[in-house]
């Protein structure tokens, strides 16, 4: 049984994120909980009203979130009538992050499904601000849809990876399982100086391997250090319709995203989906699966 959080603010780029989700696990048994978090609106009014009405305007802003997700849910009941499918709402009060966090703890949530940008739209970033904090702080896989992204059919998923730290298999089973729902090949991108690997490293791509020996993969090692660019040009040179990254300390992708450096990585020219793996911090030497 899967289970899926899809955050919605009732944009067309939200609806995209849905008809993606639902297509892309028609074939298994899921349940799907659509949320909607609506602190920020309301406490947008407050600084216009008086405290007294506040309980007021809360009680007024999630009846009209209800009724709007109870019209999502109509709308995705006819564009995808899954018997395997079991539609859940939920309007809360409270921050999208957060609220995201209690819901994907409480449910034990396998993946969250998300636009890369939600109501403003704007043109010139890839990511928006709800979908990068998602990608930074949620402990769950996450995956992103661009607006544009209309195939939801990956034949070829790119997996860049230094071979440094160790997977979960948890991280890696959604990966694994979507790549043969689809018959899909992963390509695995190895950016470095060196011609050889470590110890370590040997130990950590045989274990990709194992993990994905149900899949059609491929190693690849390019020669350099700007793996922003080797991303990019292995893109643009081969059909990649996903980009699989996995968020650990000092990884590559937390290197990009606190950095504010992701929007180098061409995924709304190149129309692709973003796949982010997040774990959760800890005291220990790595910390933190879309």
């Amino acid at each position: 049984m899967r289970k899926i959080l899809i955050p919605t603010d009732f944009s067309e780029n939200s609806m995209n994120a849905i008809r993606y989700a639902t297509e892309l696990f028609k074939y298994e048994r899921s349940e799907i909980y659509l949320l909607h978090a609506f602190s920020d609106s309301v406490y947008e009014a407050k600084a216009r009203l008086v405290d007294e009405i506040f309980e007021e305007l809360k009680q007024k802003a999630l009846q009209k979130a209800k009724d709007n997700l109870e019209e999502k849910r109509k709308q995705i009941l006819s564009f995808s009538p899954n018997p395997k499918h079991n539609l859940h709402t939920i309007a809360e009060f409270g921050l999208l992050v957060d609220s995201v966090n209690d819901w994907v703890e409480k449910e034990n949530i396998d993946v969250v499904v998300m636009g890369t940008k939600g109501e403003t739209a704007d043109k010139k970033i890839t990511f928006g601000s709800n979908t990068l904090q998602v990608i930074k702080y949620v402990k769950c896989p996450v995956l992103a849809i661009p607006a544009v992204y209309g195939d939801v059919h990956p034949k070829n998923l790119l997996f860049p990876t230094d071979y440094q730290l160790p997977y979960k298999r948890r991280e890696l089973k959604l990966v694994s399982n979507i790549a043969k729902c689809f018959v899909s090949k992963v390509d695995f991108l190895y950016v470095s100086k060196f011609p050889s690997l470590s110890l370590r490293q040997q130990d950590n791509k045989n274990f990709l391997e194992a993990s994905f020996c149900d899949n059609q993969v491929s190693f690849h090692h390019e020669t350099g250090t700007d793996v922003t660019k080797a991303i990019n040009i292995f893109i643009i040179e081969n059909p990649i319709d996903m980009l699989v990254m996995v968020n650990t300390r000092h990884s590559y992708l937390e290197n990009i995203l606190y950095q504010s450096t992701i929007e180098k990585i061409g995924l709304n020219k190149a129309r692709k989906g973003f796949a982010s793996c997040s774990r959760p911090y800890s005291a220990s030497s790595w910390a933190t699966f879309s």
